[in-house]
């Protein structure tokens, strides 16, 4: 919102000059971002519905730079502004194609003005490596920051979130709730006869276990369903949008998925 609100004084700024339509684009762009954002919970992939916003904010910064075109405004370098976005929610994969889109848009561009970039090269030269330049430190603060945020939040036996990762979560679900009216549904898992592991195969055995037992719970849930360890083999899944009987339809198939494996040393 910060970006798109400094986007906006810029645009009013040269206003006399460019023309106020331009404001038109960007509060198109801050729907886009405002409707992906109403559907994170409750989508199969909200990575998409996110990445599909931004493509289109681009798209519209695209149709911004072709209508405001002139050799004496640096309006290709407006598409640089959302590749900063971009490591603040994807992956290194996502940055890369953000930054493939942009720059294809950035030829869309060149190809229609080829005689004034061709008389002038800095006028797509220069804003092209400020893309790749900030995407490039994108990339870098992104995987800093996910490294750093692995190491607070991350039970490092099982690779399940932890206590702490839940109490920011459960903060944040708290807020949505409250704004959208959506229900949140709560899964309790417990290891049963978790003692007899650890004295019948030693406590490595029963860590082992515990791994095992992790990855199966995050192998049955989607991307937007989160499970932490609360403690010892006490585990809890939080399902955003779920009703009773779709957390009971949940905790049912995990149950099935423990009973029909074999864990460590053949432990049922």
């Amino acid at each position: 919102r910060a970006a798109l609100g400094v986007l906006a004084g810029g645009l009013l700024i040269m206003g006399p000059w460019v023309g106020w339509w331009t404001l038109a684009p960007l509060a198109i762009a801050a729907f886009l971002f405002y409707f992906a954002d109403g559907r994170i919970d409750r989508a199969e992939r909200p990575e998409y519905w996110i990445f599909g916003a931004w493509v289109g904010s681009q798209t519209m910064i695209l149709i911004s730079v072709l209508l405001a075109w002139a050799p004496d405004v640096p309006v290709l370098s407006w598409f640089g502004i959302p590749i900063v976005t971009l490591g603040a929610r994807f992956s290194a994969r996502g940055i890369y194609l953000g930054i493939a889109i942009t720059i294809a848009m950035m030829c869309v561009v060149g190809a229609v003005n080829l005689d004034s970039i061709v008389d002038e090269p800095p006028l797509f030269v220069m804003p092209l490596c400020l893309v790749v330049a900030i995407g490039i430190l994108s990339t870098a603060l992104m995987r800093s920051d996910v490294e750093h945020r692995t190491e607070a939040v991350i039970d490092p036996l099982t690779a399940t979130l932890n206590r702490k990762a839940l109490s920011r979560r459960v903060e944040e679900l708290r807020q949505q709730s409250e704004v959208l009216g959506a229900p949140i549904a709560v899964v309790m898992l417990d290891i049963d006869h978790f003692k007899d592991v650890n004295d019948t195969i030693g406590h490595a055995g029963g860590d082992a276990v515990l791994r095992d037992v992790a990855y199966l719970i995050r192998k049955e849930m989607r991307a937007f369903e989160l499970a932490y360890r609360l403690g010892g083999e006490e585990f809890l899944v939080l399902l955003p949008g779920a009703t009773v009987n779709q957390a009971r339809d949940l905790a049912e198939r995990l149950r099935r998925a423990v009973e029909a494996n074999s864990f460590a040393e053949g432990t049922k």
